[in-house]
């Protein structure tokens, strides 16, 4: 992870849809509690998280404070121009650069994934994901 890649937020201005990194991977925040507890006490965050890539989710606890690391994701277009066993080479269609990333891990996602057709892919962290196929 280098620097250009996240940039800090505090643990109290995260919303519910914000993209962070946890554990080396991005979340997404799908719920955002935030409580102050006594006269001295710290106000605290408590948040249900769910990995983008995998679905799993989880959830954390932490003073308002504390500083998380926000990913910076580029969203692109691709097209597909052949597979393999374990990867698919696609075509950046604004700098037609070709590079090859792994089938997605949604099966149904997975499915819709062939020669030829148009897919939107995000870059961040210095790692690169399908999320979706784009209807012509």
């Amino acid at each position: 992870m280098s620097e250009m890649d996240v940039e800090p937020i505090p643990a109290g201005q995260i919303k519910v849809g914000t993209y962070i990194v946890h554990n080396g991977d991005i979340y997404r925040a799908l719920s955002v509690e935030k409580s102050k507890t006594g006269k001295h006490g710290h106000a605290k965050v408590r948040m249900s998280i769910v990995n983008i890539q995998t679905n799993n989710k989880t959830s954390l606890v932490s003073p308002a404070s504390d500083r998380f690391q926000k990913p910076i994701i580029s969203k692109n277009i691709a097209q597909v121009l052949s597979l393999t066993e374990d990867s698919v080479q696609m075509m950046d269609m604004a700098s037609y650069e070709t590079f090859e990333v792994s089938f997605p891990d949604n099966e149904e996602l997975k499915a819709k994934v062939v020669e030829g057709v148009e897919v939107e892919y995000w870059m961040a962290l210095g790692r690169k994901w399908i999320t979706e196929v784009r209807n012509k």
